[in-house]
């Protein structure tokens, strides 16, 4: 087992500087233990057996290596990835394209079943410096002669156990017998039993071991509960749960997963009237103090931070804790939880969970071992009824505390003067102590079931949808592979049951329409086009199928630095 030490920074890793400035603009802090322990050993180039669960950072953990060691000269695969899910290749490549946003035309490409295999030919015959593939499309190319190995340096198999459950791992094993004999080989693999254990000593070559336990942590008796929520909706539903779930007087804590999300958090919460701190590692020691000072004396009713910068947070008061980015480290989220709950208080917690992180929440799940119970999203009418609910309790509560005979001779004298009814008088004071926050939430509709894409998007119409099995990861596949889109500046997809909605930045309206011409999603024809009006009609007569349960699948978001799609 590998005894590398635990480090704070990725600066002590050996890792080139443009990639160490990638990682500081996605705004993560400090490496996992199984980045700290596989990153110098890939580097070194020693091949590498890695046992941790998903959710330990085991991509950044070989693909940060393997950009290192790319020859971009050589316009040739030097580097192949095997996932046992196409899901899982998409989110590879990209987490892949973020980490090399500062090196030089890497060229990443994600190769898979179900998707076209022509654009796949022409980014391979143009010149490909790295392959994330599924086995059966892998070996498809390379019986086709249209996937070479002279130049191929490394190879990663990634979620082993998982390719041996679906019954590739013989598909693995003819890859490999197809690849030169002097490779640097990673496995990675939740579990390591004995069929995956014979490949390991088949094709690696002395290999470092690298297992990353789980500590048995105690759960804290806290009630824990999770919201399915769309990244674009994050913000708004925080404000709403805030204001329906916490408890006067008391403290909470919102965790984001990089110091960049926490800042950014932090600021649109204080934009919204909250008493709200950051907390992250890029605040001296000094600062940070200051702020858990504040929070306890309540002049802060709420900190969000890293994890990082949470490290040693004890604060009696703090009754709540929201998970708003979701943490790929299972523990990570055990201690998250342990900061409310604390000196006998009960506490709660509240996980939001988007489409694409449905899998960590189910290995979160499977590490505490308990169920994390679904909750509704609150609407501005249950907002409205809680601020009605607590200002009736202040009113009473200073009924029964307060000394009230001044004001009641005021109340008396207006209404001898004025002619006014005591109640309408009563009303108008309540009226003017809830100016900064008003009773009444404005209960404008919800957003229509299509709504209009966001300014620079334009809004395509796909004939395919949910009962052709058309799913996020398709259509980002699709339009990325065939139009050549990169899969962060895809928007929102809706996806009904017969037909789907995606935006696209406008500067790839055309390149979209003439990529996507003739292309199949899961074996059905796309069918692209621009989304007119008729198409929007159309929309909420999908609410009605299936008993009126239209979902909205996965929106992303334009421009973002920020990668949050579960393959970190």
């Amino acid at each position: 087992m590998s005894t590398e030490p635990t480090a704070d920074s990725f600066d002590t890793l050996g890792l080139s500087e443009p990639l160490r400035q990638a990682i500081n603009d996605v705004g993560y802090e400090a490496p996992t233990p199984i980045q700290v322990k596989t990153i110098p050993l890939l580097l070194a180039g020693q091949d590498v057996i890695g046992q941790a669960q998903t959710g330990t950072g085991k991509t950044a953990a070989f693909a940060l290596p393997i950009l290192q060691k790319l020859d971009l000269k050589q316009n040739e695969v030097q580097a192949l990835i095997l996932t046992p899910t196409r899901e899982l290749a998409i989110q590879v490549a990209e987490a892949i394209h973020v980490y090399a946003k500062r090196l030089k035309k890497v060229r990443v490409l994600p190769i898979y079943g179900g998707q076209s295999i022509g654009q796949q030919l022409r980014h391979l015959q143009s010149g490909v410096h790295i392959v994330v593939g599924t086995p059966g499309r892998v070996m498809d190319h390379l019986r086709r002669d249209t996937l070479n190995f002279d130049s191929l340096k490394m190879v990663v198999l990634d979620e082993a156990d998982e390719m041996l459950r679906m019954g590739f791992i013989e598909d693995v094993e003819w890859i490999l017998g197809q690849a030169p004999e002097n490779l640097q080989t990673a496995l990675f693999s939740a579990t390591m039993p004995p069929e995956i254990r014979r490949v390991a000593d088949r094709y690696l070559h002395h290999p470092a071991t690298v297992e990353i336990e789980h500590k048995s942590l105690a759960v804290p008796t806290v009630t824990q509960r999770y919201l399915n929520v769309l990244e674009k909706q994050k913000l708004d539903v925080l404000s709403h749960v805030l204001e329906t779930e916490t408890e006067p007087g008391e403290a909470v804590l919102i965790f984001a997963r990089t110091k960049v999300g926490a800042a950014e958090v932090a600021e649109k919460l204080q934009a919204r009237g909250y008493a709200v701190e950051p907390m992250h590692g890029d605040m001296s020691q000094a600062q940070r103090e200051n702020v858990i000072r504040r929070l306890r004396n309540g002049q802060v009713e709420m900190v969000v931070a890293t994890d990082v910068a949470a490290r040693g947070l004890d604060v009696e008061r703090i009754g709540f804790v929201v998970n708003y980015d979701i943490p790929y480290d299972m523990e990570a989220y055990v201690h998250r939880i342990g900061r409310t709950g604390r000196a006998g208080r009960t506490g709660k917690t509240v996980l939001f969970v988007t489409p694409r992180e449905q899998r960590l929440m189910r290995n979160i799940e499977q590490y505490v071992k308990q169920r994390i119970e679904p909750m509704k999203a609150p609407t501005r009418a249950h907002v409205a009824a809680r601020r009605i609910a607590l200002f009736k309790e202040r009113i009473l509560q200073t009924l029964a505390d307060e000394d009230l005979d001044l004001y009641l001779s005021l109340v008396e004298e207006l209404a001898e003067e004025s002619g006014r009814d005591i109640a309408e008088i009563a009303a108008a004071a309540a009226r003017l102590a809830r100016e900064d926050k008003p009773l009444v939430v404005d209960l404008e509709p919800e957003p229509e079931v299509v709504a209009q894409p966001e300014e620079g998007m334009v809004r395509f119409f796909i004939e395919a949808g949910r009962r052709n099995g058309v799913r996020p990861a398709d259509i980002v596949g699709a339009i990325a592979n065939e139009a050549g889109v990169p899969g962060q500046a895809i928007g929102a997809i809706d996806i009904y049951d017969r037909f789907t909605f995606v935006d696209v930045p406008g500067q790839y309206r055309e390149q979209v329409l003439t990529g996507m011409r003739g292309v199949a999603i899961r074996n059905r024809e796309a069918n692209i086009r621009i989304a007119m009006p008729r198409d929007a009609a159309a929309a909420p007569s999908a609410k009605k199928e299936r008993g009126g349960k239209h979902k909205n699948i996965y929106r992303g978001k334009k421009g973002s630095k920020k990668f949050a799609r579960g393959s970190y």
